[in-house]
């Protein structure tokens, strides 16, 4: 049921991921798997950081920060939808304006502790001698914090704006989760102009931390290349492929999915790629980290020894 010339909206109807029984559950059964998965190898991440006292370093502090977002992250979506697949339902109440909120503190927080992590291979490979002076535990633990707290702003700011604009184009939206973009879809043209006003904010603020990012790895680059010997450059090359590997995909799927050309636009594609770049990273992150890192895949065997004895 659509509503339409309605100045506040109760609920939502999202995207229907299947029209039939037996796709339902087969796409709750794949969500269930891949939130499972994303359960597991992050909550294996974070017990592995915080049980191995020989972890407690500034990159693996960063590393259980990032672990907690992407699970946030994963808590934040997959749910609902499993919840819609499995009941056959489209609709959210109230719960719209909270999982747009922490989806994007999520979301945030997940991006500025990237930008951070990406400070922290510079201090460790260009400045290696002041890396305990310049990335002590108090100075990480104020980073850190700083993140979460713009994460938070950040997502307080769009929330509240966004679900006090009036909406004029009914109540359904094209996403299997609330997303800021499909819900000023439905409001009246002229009043979301003052969302774009923070959604550029927003997108200047990144813009500045992906320019940051990218000179920080210019300065990398040129420190690894100087280094005189192939294991040298080799270890230093490989404590930062997991970081960019994690930015490429950070960066890379949910700007094809929100700048595609409308031509390129479809029900399948616009589902297969939001779930690409909502879903797909929380899972993948403790992979790409854990892969070259023999500390951390020492510790989470340890940890999960430990449970299984138990």
């Amino acid at each position: 049921v659509q509503m339409s010339n309605s100045s506040s909206i109760r609920h939502f109807l999202l995207l229907a991921l299947a029209d039939t029984w037996q796709l339902q559950l087969l796409h709750f059964c794949l969500l269930l798997g891949i939130s499972l998965a994303a359960l597991l190898s992050n909550g294996l991440i974070i017990s592995a950081v915080a049980c191995g006292h020989h972890l407690h370093m500034p990159m693996f502090f960063f590393l259980l920060n990032l672990a907690l977002s992407d699970l946030g992250s994963i808590c934040t979506t997959v749910p609902k939808a499993m919840h819609n697949s499995l009941w056959d339902t489209r609709n959210i109440y109230s719960g719209c304006a909270t999982q747009l909120f922490f989806f994007l503190f999520f979301l945030g927080a997940e991006f500025f502790l990237l930008t951070i992590m990406c400070y922290d291979r510079y201090v460790s490979i260009c400045k290696p001698l002041h890396y305990g002076t310049l990335l002590g535990s108090r100075v990480c633990a104020h980073m850190a914090a700083a993140a979460w707290a713009s994460a938070f702003l950040n997502a307080l700011l769009h929330t509240a704006n966004t679900f006090s604009l009036p909406s004029c184009h009914g109540n359904a939206l094209g996403q299997f989760f609330c997303e800021i973009l499909q819900i000023l879809k439905l409001s009246c043209s002229k009043s979301y102009l003052r969302e774009l006003g923070l959604i550029a904010a927003s997108a200047c603020l990144v813009f500045g931390c992906f320019v940051f990012i990218v000179a920080t790895y210019v300065q990398i680059f040129r420190a690894v290349l100087r280094i005189l010997s192939e294991k040298g450059r080799h270890k230093a090359f490989s404590t930062c492929l997991p970081h960019l590997a994690v930015l490429c995909l950070f960066v890379t799927i949910s700007p094809i999915y929100h700048l595609k050309p409308p031509s390129m636009s479809s029900p399948s594609l616009d589902l297969a790629l939001s779930v690409l770049y909502s879903v797909v990273p929380p899972v993948l992150n403790p992979f790409i980290y854990s892969l070259r890192n023999q500390d951390l895949k020492a510790s989470a065997r340890k940890v999960m020894t430990a449970c299984f004895q138990k």
